[in-house]
């Protein structure tokens, strides 16, 4: 742990504020950029369809490619030159775009380089964000950092695609790309300003290959019972939502009637309950437990979905139980994923942590494609209704995975990390 720090609020701590107020920045243009890229390539470049779904399939990509090579690069680096570099190449990517739209020279394939480009860096930044708060906070500021980190985090998966929608809306799509590369400009005005020198884990021989490190990383997690389990319980979660996200989002206008505003209601309730499980995460582990808030937390937000499928009626009735269902999702959701990645950060070395959140992002994240298309079989198969009962209960696996094993047995004090 570092040695310069001090006991003191967090708030007060300055090199935390720049983290802070640069991860929301960049958190904002991330989020933004989603809903700007793709409306730039149907406004500007009338793409159809089809070629949307690939632009979209494009910029999400790295995630799934690139997760466990990021993770051990992260670990032999300091985080904060990861984040600066990400934050300046993504800034240089958009700002090309609209300097090629200037000269008349953009296209379809340009705009593919440029999402598979921002969703690259944004691995890089995110995983390494991750692993700064380790280096540079002390064990017991790890909950309320992770909180005000994540809330944040919640609070730019609101704000970011409406923000993008907006600036498309009032000025036009490639001033609005430009306005995207300001927020990660922003970013790294904020987080090159971090003077702690964090403590990067010392070599004594040469460096392993890249290939050895991921094996490395791996290895760690699956032979630790406690990030074991979250990789499992993460794996068997996300299988589920995506079998149960593609169901419900069919399921909403076709089943219930309701309109796009209607839907976007509803869906939008998600981000509010995030900010609550937020503010949560940082007070109920430490009085209840970490073991009873994340299995009674996993519990509530995932069995509040199998709500869904019994919903009937007009849209006055089904769209305010619809928010409530959703608020509540991601409250609790939220909840789990703050306490989640406090544990994780807790059992794991500094030399490790990269690695560690890439292999449990890797196992989680890589099955949302195929859940996606059980989803889509199922609705197909037994009917939208029966298919998200069936969905939405698959994902009680999760916290069923973590009631049996030593997660559920954590109390209020977090276990030391394992060599």
């Amino acid at each position: 742990m570092p040695s310069s720090a001090v006991s003191r609020p967090l708030w007060r701590d300055s090199d935390f504020r720049r983290l802070w107020a640069g991860q929301t920045a960049s958190q904002l243009g991330e989020h933004a950029s989603l809903v700007i890229l793709p409306l730039f390539a149907v406004l500007t470049l009338h793409a159809d369809a089809g070629q949307l779904g690939v632009l979209r399939a494009v910029g999400q990509a790295p995630v799934f490619l690139l997760s466990l090579l990021v993770g051990a690069w992260v670990d032999r680096w300091r985080t904060r030159t990861v984040m600066v570099l990400a934050d300046l190449g993504r800034a240089v990517a958009l700002a090309g775009a609209v300097l090629a739209v200037l000269l008349g020279g953009i296209g379809l394939p340009m705009l593919l380089v440029v999402a598979f480009t921002v969703g690259a860096l944004s691995v890089f930044f995110d995983l390494a964000y991750q692993a700064s708060l380790v280096r540079l906070l002390r064990p017991d500021q790890l909950g309320q950092g992770n909180s005000l980190i994540e809330g944040s985090r919640s609070a730019a998966q609101i704000g970011g695609p409406a923000l993008g929608g907006t600036l498309v809306s009032l000025l036009s799509a490639p001033i609005a790309v430009a306005s995207s590369a300001v927020f990660f400009v922003l970013s790294f005005g904020s987080i090159v300003r971090i003077r702690r020198v964090e403590p990067v884990p010392a070599r004594t021989g040469p460096v392993p290959r890249i290939w050895r490190q991921i094996h490395e990383g791996l290895r760690f997690v699956a032979g630790d019972a406690f990030l074991r389990t979250v990789g499992l319980a993460a794996a068997a979660y996300q299988f589920f939502f995506a079998a149960t996200m593609t169901a419900y989002l069919v399921f909403l206008p076709r089943e219930l009637h309701l309109s796009g505003t209607a839907i976007g209601l509803a869906l939008a309730a998600t981000g509010p309950g995030a900010l609550v499980g937020s503010l949560l995460a940082a007070r109920l582990p430490g009085r209840f437990g970490y073991g009873v808030v994340l299995v009674t937390a996993a519990v509530i937000g995932d069995g509040v979905l199998l709500c869904v499928p019994a919903l009937h009626g007009p849209p006055g009735v089904t769209v305010p139980l619809l928010v409530a269902i959703n608020f509540l999702f991601g409250t609790f959701g939220q909840l789990i994923n703050v306490t989640v990645m406090v544990v994780r950060q807790a059992v794991t070395p500094y030399g490790m942590q990269g690695r560690a959140a890439a292999t449990i992002n890797f196992a989680g994240m890589g099955l949302l494609p195929f859940g996606s298309l059980a989803g889509g079989f199922l609705a197909q198969e037994w009917g939208l209704r029966t298919s998200l009962l069936v969905t939405a209960a698959g994902m009680l696996l999760s916290p069923l995975l973590m009631a049996l094993s030593p997660i559920a047995r954590l109390g209020r004090d977090l276990p030391a990390p394992r060599e």
